[in-house]
C-alpha cells in the first residue's frame, strides 16, 4: 500500500520513532541510549511496531538521497549536521524535519542538476529543438522530410549544401522521407551516421548507445567504417564497442511512442522503469533487485502514467512509499 509521508497528520509515535532512529545514526549513542531506546520500544506493540517503519522510512530515504544526488554525504558533514541538529523534542526542528529536510534537499539536486531537464551540456544548449520530459514533438524539415521528437529529445539541424543533415544529441526520434532526385538526409548520433532517401526510421540515442529500426523502406547505418543496409522490421545498434548486425525486430514496440503508448514485452520490470521514468515526473526507484527482474507484458498510455504506480503494485503486491518530489520507491 502506498505509504504517505511527512503530512501534517504525521504519527506521533511514528515521529518520536524516527527521532530514535536519527539520533542513533547520526550520533554516537552510548549503552544509556540504548537502554531508553528499548524501553521505550516496550511500552506497547504500537510503539516496537513504529520503531521498525521508522527504520525502514530512513534506510529507503537514504536510497533515494542517494540515487537522486549520486554522491553520499562525507561523513564530516554528517557530523556537523548532527551538531547543528537540536537533539531536544522542544526544539524548533522535529527528527522528523530533519529528515525530510535532507531527502528534499536530495530531490532538490534533481530539480537542478536532472540529467536531461536542463540540458546542461554543450552540445544540448546548442541544440535546435528539444523535448522536455513528457513532451512529444512534430516538425516539416521540408515538404519531404518529417521529423518527429519523443520524450526529453534534442536535435541540431548540420545541413550542408544540398543536403539535410541532423543531429540527434540525445533522446529518441523518428524521420520520414520521401525524397526523389535530392540526397538523402543524414542523421547523425553518436559516433555513427544514418542515411535514407525513401524511408521511415526510429532512431534512440541514449547512454552512449545507438539503436536505429527500419519502419519502411530501406536505411544506411555506418559506423567506424562498417555498413549495414536495414529493410522494414530490422534493428541495428552500435555504440564505441562497434556496429552490431541487424536483427528482426517488432516495429510495434519501436514506434508506439509517436502514438502516445508505451508497449512492453517480456520486459523486466527494471527497464520497464528506466522508460516511463523518461516520460513521468519525478523518478521511481526500485530497491529490491529480484523485483527488478520481474517480466512485464502492457500497454499504458503516455499521458496516463500517474497510474503506472498503482498498476504496477497491484500486478506484483509490491510495497510503495511515496517520497517528496514525485519520488517513488518500490521493494
Amino acid at each position: 500500500m502506498t505509504v504517505p509521508m511527512w503530512t501534517s497528520e504525521f504519527d506521533p509515535l511514528l515521529d518520536e520513532g524516527l527521532d530514535w532512529v536519527i539520533r542513533l545514526k547520526t550520533g554516537a549513542p552510548l549503552r544509556s541510549d540504548l537502554d531508553a531506546l528499548q524501553r521505550w520500544r516496550e511500552q506497547s506493540p504500537a510503539h516496537d511496531e513504529a520503531f521498525k517503519k521508522a527504520a525502514r522510512l530512513f534506510r529507503q530515504a537514504g536510497l533515494a538521497a542517494r540515487e537522486l544526488a549520486h554522491e553520499q554525504q562525507s561523513e564530516p558533514a554528517a557530523a556537523a549536521r548532527d551538531r547543528q541538529s537540536p537533539r531536544s523534542p522542544g526544539g524548533a526542528i522535529t527528527r522528523r524535519l530533519v529528515l525530510s529536510g535532507a531527502v528534499a534537499a536530495a530531490a532538490a539536486y534533481l530539480v537542478v542538476r536532472p540529467p536531461f531537464g536542463l540540458w546542461p551540456s554543450m552540445s544540448e544548449l546548442s541544440a535546435d529543438y528539444r523535448t522536455a520530459k513528457g513532451e512529444h514533438r512534430k516538425l516539416m524539415l521540408t515538404p519531404d522530410i518529417a521529423l518527429e521528437l519523443s520524450t526529453q529529445t534534442s536535435v541540431a539541424l548540420r545541413s550542408a549544401p544540398g543536403e539535410v543533415r541532423i543531429e540527434l544529441i540525445a533522446g529518441e526520434a523518428s524521420i520520414t522521407a520521401k525524397l526523389v532526385s535530392q540526397a538523402p538526409v543524414v542523421l547523425l548520433a553518436g559516433n555513427g551516421r544514418i542515411s535514407a532517401s525513401h524511408a521511415d526510421f526510429n532512431t534512440r540515442c541514449l547512454d552512449g548507445v545507438v539503436a536505429v529500426t527500419c519502419l519502411d523502406g530501406s536505411v544506411a547505418v555506418e559506423q567506424g567504417g562498417h555498413l549495414v543496409q536495414l529493410r522494414a522490421s530490422e534493428q541495428v545498434s552500435y555504440s564505441t564497442a562497434g556496429l552490431q548486425a541487424a536483427a528482426p525486430v517488432d516495429t510495434t514496440q519501436v514506434s508506439a511512442w509517436r502514438t502516445g503508448l508505451l508497449i512492453f514485452r517480456d520486459r523486466p520490470l527494471a527497464s520497464v522503469v528506466d522508460e516511463v521514468n523518461r516520460y513521468r515526473p519525478g523518478k521511481i526507484i526500485i530497491t529490491n533487485d529480484g523485483l527488478g527482474q520481474r517480466l512485464v507484458n502492457g500497454t499504458f498510455q503516455v499521458d496516463r502514467l500517474d497510474h503506472f504506480v498503482a498498476q504496477v503494485e497491484q500486478l506484483f503486491g509490491v510495497h510503495v512509499v511515496s517520497l517528496p518530489a514525485g519520488v517513488v520507491l518500490l521493494s
